[in-house]
């Protein structure tokens, strides 16, 4: 049965976004924080993609063949890099904006990504399902996780992976990803996040056996204050990745 849509989806949090949706690919703006991620983010994507379907590793296009659904993809910052690796990606958001900017910049470096202003519950009405399934914080924004963690994990095919990114509830946390990146260093617009909606890895590893995916692995993604970039680390105190596969 699916759920309502109040569990999936908070209005508030769509028109927060809608708002900012033109600043998706300036590297200095509200989204910097993503930008610099991104190389950390993507190298876990890939690696886990390459060694869980045995693509070739050393291909400039390792991901070619695969059919890869980026739930949530904003602007397409995720979305372009997976095409550019060789991936067929589908990239969906509620915030019509933003898939407007994703479109718009996609054909401009003469990419093709299918963006839809669409939700998980219309893949999940048509019976779509892909290789692998990307949700990139986004989980921390839906009111209820394991709902929604439900519909996206029905959309990884058997012998599929899905890979997750979210922000742990920790005193940690709280002091660097809402204190300093919001209020101190205004990385993030104030109100970004809520902090009891975070989640712990232990809390979405019974997530996702509870959808039936197995052996979740997790690796944290940290800042480096001195070389101002971000890179992968075993502290999952803050902003962590996690990735479970569906059993054949």
């Amino acid at each position: 049965m699916k759920p309502p849509s109040s569990a999936t989806l908070d209005p508030r949090e769509v028109q927060r976004f809608e708002q900012l949706a033109s600043q998706w690919w300036d590297t200095k703006g509200k989204f910097r924080p993503l930008h610099q991620q991104g190389p950390a983010r993507l190298s876990f994507i890939r690696d886990t993609l390459v060694e869980h379907f045995a693509q070739p590793a050393k291909d400039l296009r390792p991901l070619a063949g695969l059919k890869i659904l980026d739930i949530g993809c904003g602007g397409g910052l995720i979305a372009e890099p997976l095409a550019r690796l060789g991936a067929s990606v589908t990239g969906i958001d509620p915030t019509e904006d933003s898939i407007a900017v994703a479109r718009a910049h996609a054909q401009a470096q003469d990419l093709s990504v299918d963006y839809r202003a669409s939700r998980v519950e219309e893949l999940n009405a048509a019976r779509e399902t892909f290789d692998a399934v990307i949700c990139l914080e986004v989980i921390e924004h839906v009111p209820d996780v394991g709902a929604f963690l439900r519909l996206c994990a029905d959309l990884v095919r058997p012998g599929g992976v899905m890979i997750v990114s979210t922000i742990n509830r920790t005193w940690k946390s709280y002091a660097l990803a809402i204190v300093a990146a919001e209020y101190v260093l205004g990385w993030l617009p104030r109100g970004t996040h809520n902090w009891q909606r975070f989640v712990t890895p232990h809390e979405l590893s019974i997530h996702l056996e509870a959808c039936g995916l197995i052996r979740p692995r997790f690796s944290g993604i940290i800042y480096d204050l001195m070389r101002d970039e971000w890179h992968l680390d075993r502290d999952t105190d803050v902003n962590y990745m996690a990735a479970a596969s569906r059993p054949s």
